[in-house]
C-alpha cells in the first residue's frame, strides 16, 4: 500500500502542480525520503530504474538548494533521450537545464562502501549530458530536504550525449562543460567540481541510502553525476546546448 507522501507526491505530479509541504505524512529524515522515493519509483513502474541522478554534487548546487551534501534519485527510462532532442516545453512544470557529466555502468556496483577505483572500474561509457529539472516547489525550506528527496530532487529527465571514445585516458577532472541557453552562455564548470572528482561523485551514490533504497546499482543504468553549474530556467521554446572539452556536446530543443 502506498503511504500518503507518496501518495500526494504522485498526484502532485498527475495534476502537473507543484508539491507542497507534506505536514505530518512528510518523512522525517533523509532515509525515510528514500524509502517514499521508492514507493515513488514502484508505482511508476520504475524498478528498477534505468538510473540515478545526484543533485548538490558541487558547493554552488549545495549553496543553491539549501542542502548540506548530494542528495539521489531513480531515473525513470520514458523520460531519457539521446541527443539532439525535442521535448515540448508545455509537457514539464517550469522547467531548467542543467550541465552534467553523465556514465553508462557496465557492471553492477552493490551497495555499500565503494572506493573511487571501484566505482571507475564499473563504468561503460563516459558522456555529456542534459538533465531536466523541474522548479515544482513554491518554498523549499518549507518542504524540506527529505521530502525534497522523495520527490527526485528535482529530476524530470534527461539527454544522453554520445559515449567519449578513450574516456580512461581523459582527466575527467579537468574536462570542462559549458552550457548555452538561447545562445547565451549560462555557466561553466568542472569536472572536478563534482565532490572532486566524477567518479568520487559515483562512489558516494553506490555508498548512498539511495543505493540501498534501491538494490544496488546494476550494468546498463546511467548515472547524471551531478551539474557544474547552476540550473538554467527556462522560459519558453528555445535550444539548450551542453559541451564538454572533451566528451563532446548535447543538444536539447523546447519546442
Amino acid at each position: 500500500m502506498t503511504s500518503p507522501a507518496a501518495t500526494a507526491i504522485l498526484a502532485a505530479r498527475r495534476a502537473r502542480q507543484n508539491l507542497v509541504p507534506l505536514g505530518a505524512h512528510a518523512p522525517a529524515d533523509p532515509a525515510g525520503g528514500y524509502a517514499v522515493q521508492r514507493e515513488v519509483a514502484q508505482a511508476m513502474g520504475a524498478i528498477p530504474p534505468a538510473g540515478f541522478k545526484i543533485g548538490a554534487t558541487t558547493k554552488q548546487m549545495q549553496a543553491y538548494l539549501g542542502l548540506i551534501g548530494p542528495a539521489a534519485g531513480f531515473v525513470p527510462a520514458e523520460g531519457l533521450h539521446g541527443t539532439p532532442a525535442r521535448v515540448r516545453f508545455a509537457d514539464f512544470v517550469a522547467p531548467g537545464v542543467e550541465c552534467e557529466v553523465g556514465l553508462r555502468l557496465g557492471a553492477d556496483l552493490p551497495a555499500g562502501p565503494c572506493t573511487r577505483a571501484e566505482a571507475e572500474s564499473a563504468v561503460a561509457e563516459v558522456f555529456a549530458a542534459i538533465e531536466i529539472v523541474e522548479k515544482r516547489y513554491d518554498d523549499l525550506a518549507a518542504l524540506g530536504t527529505p521530502t525534497l528527496i522523495a520527490d527526485q530532487v528535482f529530476h524530470a529527465g534527461g539527454v544522453l550525449g554520445t559515449p567519449a571514445a578513450g574516456w580512461r585516458d581523459l582527466d575527467l577532472g579537468a574536462t570542462r562543460g559549458r552550457m548555452t541557453v538561447a545562445g547565451a552562455l549560462r555557466g561553466e564548470g568542472v569536472g572536478a567540481d563534482l565532490l572532486g572528482h566524477p567518479m568520487e561523485a559515483l562512489a558516494w551514490l553506490a555508498a548512498s541510502p539511495a543505493a540501498a533504497a534501491f538494490g544496488g546499482l546494476r550494468a546498463g543504468q546511467v548515472v547524471f553525476l551531478g551539474s557544474v553549474t547552476p540550473p538554467a530556467w527556462i522560459e519558453g521554446p528555445c535550444e539548450a546546448v551542453v559541451e564538454f572539452d572533451t566528451l563532446g556536446q548535447v543538444v536539447l530543443t523546447f519546442t
